[in-house]
């Protein structure tokens, strides 16, 4: 088979993997709501309860702009989880066996689950920034910046689904494959997704101006809100970057092993 063959089969049996789990996805849209509902009632716990005692510093704006990064984010950490039970699904029920016995492309059936989570995923951010502006939220950012912010999210979503991804494979249950995303959505709360790091103790301090969400959700609020973002745009992409080959690596390989 030449390459263009290899190609062209590669995205038609990607098309055919997504298009199956979607179709389980909307089957299933109670997963969607539940990352919507969750991510709004953070929405409305941080502003209407903490936010009138909670300081940000040298930022003199609404504390729906400042906090909305961080929760987007844990909006995507708790989409992808599902991601890593349906791969998971998938390897303890015998599928992952009867793709294999099928002449498609293997990886596809990797594919397949990422790029429909990525989807379900932006669903989910378009419904919450969508409830933000009716909440309040404003953004002062240009087109460029919000495609930006948008280029910054979606790696996110990829590096962070492929890590759900290796969970399903390496997961005994389904309950198990879910459990990697807590870290995900803990991560925000010890970043300057809700106040400055300058607030916090020292080793707190320490560790949330060095983790990735902190370097992700500074860069996120700054194109949003029309802000220089410095350096912190470039860690970002670093994470990013670093994250994305690692758990796809990881992933393949784990994937290879299950196909033996």
């Amino acid at each position: 088979m030449t390459a263009s063959k290899k190609i062209s089969r590669w995205f038609s049996d990607t098309g055919v993997m997504v298009n199956r789990s979607m179709t389980h996805m909307f089957r299933s849209i109670d997963t969607i709501i539940t990352v919507i509902a969750m991510s709004v009632m953070m929405m409305l716990l941080f502003i209407y309860v903490f936010g009138g005692a909670i300081a940000t510093g040298a930022y003199s704006g609404s504390y729906i702009d400042y906090i909305l990064p961080g929760i987007l984010l844990m909006a995507v950490g708790s989409g992808v989880s599902y991601a890593s039970v349906r791969m998971n699904n998938d390897v303890t029920e015998g599928i992952f066996e009867r793709f294999h016995s099928m002449p498609i492309a293997k990886s596809s059936v990797l594919w397949g689950h990422v790029i429909s989570s990525t989807i379900s995923c932006f669903i989910s951010l378009i419904v919450i920034v969508l409830l933000a502006l009716l909440m309040g939220f404003r953004s002062s950012a240009s087109i460029l910046e919000w495609f930006e912010a948008t280029g910054i999210i979606l790696l996110f979503t990829l590096a962070t689904t492929w890590m759900a991804i290796l969970s399903g494979l390496l997961a005994k249950t389904a309950e198990g494959a879910g459990v990697f995303s807590y870290p995900l959505i803990f991560l925000p709360f010890i970043s300057s997704a809700f106040v400055p790091t300058a607030t916090m103790p020292t080793p707190v301090r320490v560790f949330a101006e060095n983790q990735p969400v902190t370097s992700i959700v500074e860069s996120v609020r700054g194109l949003l809100l029309g802000q220089p973002v410095s350096n912190d745009i470039w860690m970002a992409l670093a994470w990013h970057v670093g994250l994305l080959v690692l758990m796809y690596v990881l992933a393949i390989r784990a994937y290879k092993r299950k196909m033996r």
